[in-house]
């Protein structure tokens, strides 16, 4: 079928493992997303699937993807992306793709999604300085980055220098997670640990472009 597909962020939760552990995890839905494009190497140069996700309100679609749209006669959607095939399935357009025509348990998967704002923060909260100390002489200075530079050398601010500044509300992604559990009454799946974003926000979620290598080596205990 596909090497990912679109969803929303549902909320964490936590998943009792069949080992007993207890692991943090949170809910996606996935889809259903709606094929709206098949490119091909001698019409667009290289292969490739397109599909939407969710429907726009019409007062919100531009003139372009009113004809875009038409082409496939699928409604306009809040967010469409481009996949890779990825093994067997036949596609044609206006199917609709659910998350069990291309996740099983046991998947590893990147998330990625626009992460929480938190506006201009300092040192302290964007990149975790320890401050100053709360004694011993200190005015005015507790929260502050300290020295940014030196004299003659490098007489300047180095680049990609730690300093306040906007913090999230930026793409971010995040590697090899874990497929726990599929839902497909409620077309959702159950991803390890954290992802991205608010609540209700919009995501990405494909297969590991680099997929983490699991030991099978069993560590014999102690006599």
């Amino acid at each position: 079928m596909l090497n990912g597909l679109i969803g929303k962020k549902i909320g964490m939760t936590q998943v009792t493992v069949a080992s007993g552990r207890v692991r943090a995890a949170t809910v996606v839905t996935l889809g259903p997303c709606t094929v709206t494009q098949l490119k091909t190497e001698p019409t667009d140069g290289y292969e490739a699937v397109q599909v939407t996700f969710g429907k726009k309100k019409l007062t919100r679609v531009t003139g372009g993807e009113r004809g875009h749209f038409a082409k496939s006669g699928v409604a306009a959607g809040i967010k469409s992306v481009e996949f890779e095939r990825r093994g067997e399935g036949e596609l044609a357009l206006g199917l609709a793709i659910v998350a069990g025509d291309v996740f099983k348990v046991g998947d590893q998967v990147d998330v990625t999604a626009v992460s929480k704002g938190h506006g201009f923060a300092g040192v302290i909260k964007r990149h975790h300085f320890s401050g100053f100390p709360g004694s011993h002489g200190t005015h005015e200075y507790f929260r502050h980055g300290g020295s940014i530079g030196n004299r003659s050398y490098p007489g300047r601010v180095r680049k990609g220098l730690r300093m306040a500044g906007q913090m999230g509300n930026e793409t971010a992604t995040i590697l090899n997670l874990e497929v726990l559990e599929l839902l497909p009454e409620d077309n959702a799946i159950v991803i390890s640990g954290a992802v991205p974003g608010p609540d209700r926000g919009l995501l990405v979620v494909h297969h590991a472009a680099r997929p983490r290598r699991r030991s099978n080596v069993k560590v014999a205990a102690n006599a």
